[in-house]
């Protein structure tokens, strides 16, 4: 029988407390050569605590064992960690956006002591060796804001090989990526681990989960659940694991084809992103838009709420029609718009949970002309009740909440301003399991009250459990239409990933 071979990486008795609260509790963690290994747990588990002890960012509590590549060490520091062989992408990638492809991979070799000329032939070099490995050609003289994410992923991995990567943690990789891109880097993670580079995985897409990891150590509220093998294991059971709870996985599809119709929408195209589009949403309806990359559901949805403006076609609400000039316009009649890029355009991260939650509706907090903090006040008390939003203090940093409570606090922004239609943009990017949940069951209700939405996702199943109808868009226009009660998952599936 063969011999499993040494960990790269072995923890034992780890333990880490901020002012008095136990993040992790006497946790164990291993690494393979060469393994994709998945972290999983809901946010506030310990999983990013846990990467910032192994790359020094942390030192755990006294008897702590960190044993790595033979060595063994009472704590990391970062120096130590990168100098062997741990990387760490985190999932806001720390790049440069205007400097190149080529100095963004290959800048730490030119790092020293003293100042010296910059070699700019031999970062290229670096660089474009870096990208061979992981078999992707890019242009390394572009500077890297001309790229999309997810050629931006593959940079922030080829920047990790010039430095000698033995161990890379991935943070959620996969978050802004749609399904095309996902399958992309997924392979590249092969790669990875082909070449002997072992990869510790974290992802809330637990079907990423188990196609691209061997193990799986499951953490919940700073302790360890468990590690196991993913072969066998369910997404109903890793969710299980994370949260000590089950989710009922059921259709919600509804049939209210008699209830008046919200948003009427005929024809309407914009040459080069989607042609000829025409659907109605009624009143209480949730309507899914799905499709790949280039399908043109945001740029659809960005029309529909006068970022851009179509070429022709029309828009009408309840019977009215709509020719936005602005993103106030659309408001205005009653039109709010969800972003998919939360942490950019979704929120302002500095500011307060209070001021992000009204900075859309400030109309109805201004009394005699100024701004009334009562009526402010009262007004986020009433979302953060109704939507249930785990926060400290209203004046605490929107940065402060976890990734679905910042979810929950987008949406009520926008609730604020009393809509007639809500269009929601990949609502559970960077959303842990259990608080995906919860934003289905805030969604739901909404639509029960009677307020029309339109979900967009890449994610089949979001739409499949979670809309009335499902309009597939393909190549900027309309492929087909589906009703969850009177289809399977995997004839979606089928259509979308044809």
């Amino acid at each position: 029988m063969e011999s499993s071979p040494e960990p790269l990486l072995s923890l034992r008795n780890i333990n880490m407390t901020f002012g008095g609260v136990k993040a992790l509790k006497n946790v164990s963690f291993d690494v393979l050569p060469g393994e994709v290994h998945c972290l999983a747990g809901e946010n506030g588990s310990g999983k990013s605590t846990l990467i910032k002890i192994i790359t020094g960012v942390y030192r755990p509590q006294p008897g702590a064992v960190i044993e790595y590549d033979g060595q063994a060490y009472s704590h990391m520091s970062p120096v130590t960690a990168q100098s062997s062989g741990i990387q760490v992408i985190w999932q806001d990638l720390a790049l440069f956006p205007e400097m190149t492809v080529a100095e963004n991979i290959a800048f730490q070799t030119v790092l020293g002591r003293w100042p010296r000329l910059v070699n700019y032939n031999s970062l290229r070099k670096t660089a474009a060796r870096a990208l061979a490995r992981l078999g992707v050609k890019l242009d390394v003289d572009l500077p890297l804001k001309d790229y999309p994410i997810a050629q931006r992923q593959i940079v922030a991995i080829a920047r990790a090989l010039v430095g000698e990567a033995k161990l890379v943690f991935m943070d959620e990789p996969t978050a802004s990526l749609t399904q095309s891109e996902t399958d992309h880097l997924l392979e590249i993670v092969r790669t990875l681990s082909t070449s002997g580079v072992a990869v510790v995985f974290v992802s809330h897409r637990l079907a990423e989960v188990l196609e691209i990891s061997t193990r799986l150590t499951v953490l919940r509220d700073g302790a360890l659940v468990g590690v196991y093998p993913t072969s066998g294991m369910t997404q109903s059971r890793i969710t299980e694991l994370m949260t000590g709870k089950t989710f009922d996985q059921t259709i919600r599809a509804r049939d209210v084809s008699g209830n008046p119709v919200v948003l009427e929408v005929e024809g309407l195209s914009r040459p080069g992103q989607f042609e000829d589009i025409s659907f109605t949403v009624r009143r209480g309806e949730t309507l899914g838009i799905t499709g790949l990359l280039g399908a043109g559901r945001t740029e659809l949805a960005l029309s529909l709420f006068g970022m851009l403006k179509p070429r022709s076609g029309a828009i009408r609400l309840e019977g009215k029609p709509m020719h936005f000039s602005s993103n106030r316009d659309a408001v205005a009649a009653g039109v709010a718009y969800l972003s998919e890029d939360r942490l950019s355009l979704g929120l302002i991260q500095p500011q307060s949970i209070a001021d992000n939650l009204v900075i859309a509706s400030l109309d109805r907090i201004i009394s005699r002309g100024l701004l009334s903090d009562s009526r402010k006040r009262d007004l986020v008390a009433q979302w953060i009740a109704d939507l249930g939003v785990k926060i400290g203090k209203q004046d605490d940093a929107i940065s402060t909440l976890s990734g679905g409570n910042q979810q929950r606090v987008a949406i009520a922004k926008w609730l604020a301003t009393d809509p007639r239609l809500l269009i929601l943009d990949a609502p559970t990017v960077g959303v842990d399991v259990g608080a995906r949940a919860g934003i289905f069951d805030i969604v739901a209700k909404l639509a029960d009250s009677g307020l029309a939405i339109i979900l967009i996702s890449d994610e089949v199943p979001e739409v499949y459990f979670h809309a009335d109808r499902v309009l597939h868009m393909a190549k900027g226009r309309i492929a087909n239409w589906f009703t969850p009660r009177d289809c399977q998952l995997q004839d979606i599936e089928a259509a979308v990933y044809a």
